[in-house]
């Protein structure tokens, strides 16, 4: 488990969900002793699931996998999942899983193993907007290598040998490191010239959208336009 020999982990942690409900996935990451600097991490699928539950998730795998009697650090940007198992728990216990109007605690089954997770350890949450421009990069970490995850529906992380996510098509690029992509001709019939249809909506490296069942093609970054796929920054 992480956290032998260790005075205290900072991680982060993140679920992603492709149409709430629609392809999920979870992950999470632990610092380097700097804090700021992935070190371990950790992705898998969830099938279809709804994204309150893969944030969920990805904090009941965090919990399992750093050791309980290490102090740890949590962040995150899931409103939901942190009042969820900090401020709404001990209501929701004391009303028998029941809500203030009256209605099942929804994924109960879920907040009942990280409250077990929980008891006796010594976590302090801390709440961190996502998508933002030089925004901590724990959580950029895990947001990425979560959404990844949703897409592909395949287990990765460090111990796998997996390379680090791709860039987050929500997360927006300075303008003022941003350059107009150069548009060039392909080779005719060469890979690079295949196109699919989008299965999700994205942003493409020239900074502009597609949607979901538009053509787009692989490039240096990931997946954009087809007229961008030989861009250079």
């Amino acid at each position: 488990m992480i956290g032998h020999m260790r005075e205290r982990v900072v991680a982060a942690c993140d679920g992603a969900s492709k149409g709430n409900p629609g392809p999920a996935g979870w992950a999470w990451v632990v610092s380097d002793d700097d804090e700021r600097t992935p070190a371990r991490w950790e992705s898998g699928p969830l099938g279809r699931a709804t994204n309150n539950v893969a944030e969920l998730t990805a904090l009941e795998r965090l919990l399992t996998a750093v050791e309980p009697d290490v102090p740890l650090e949590v962040r995150m940007d899931s409103q939901y999942a942190m009042k969820a198992v900090t401020t709404w728990l001990p209501n929701w216990k004391r009303n028998g899983w029941k809500t203030a109007a009256g209605k099942p605690v929804a994924n109960q089954d879920l907040v009942v193993r990280i409250d077990a997770l929980l008891d006796g350890r010594s976590v302090e949450f801390r709440y961190v907007p996502a998508h933002q421009v030089d925004g901590d990069p724990l959580n950029d970490f895990a947001d990425r290598a979560a959404s990844q995850a949703a897409v592909v529906q395949e287990a990765a992380g460090s111990a796998h040998g997996s390379p680090e996510p791709p860039p987050s098509p929500d997360t927006p690029a300075p303008s003022a490191r941003r350059k107009a992509p150069r548009r060039t001709s392909g080779a005719s019939g060469s890979a690079s010239s295949r196109t699919i249809k989008a299965k999700f909506a994205g942003r493409c490296l020239c900074g502009r959208s597609y949607a979901a069942g538009e053509s787009i093609a692989k490039n240096a970054q990931g997946w954009g336009h087809p007229e961008c796929r030989t861009a250079t920054g």
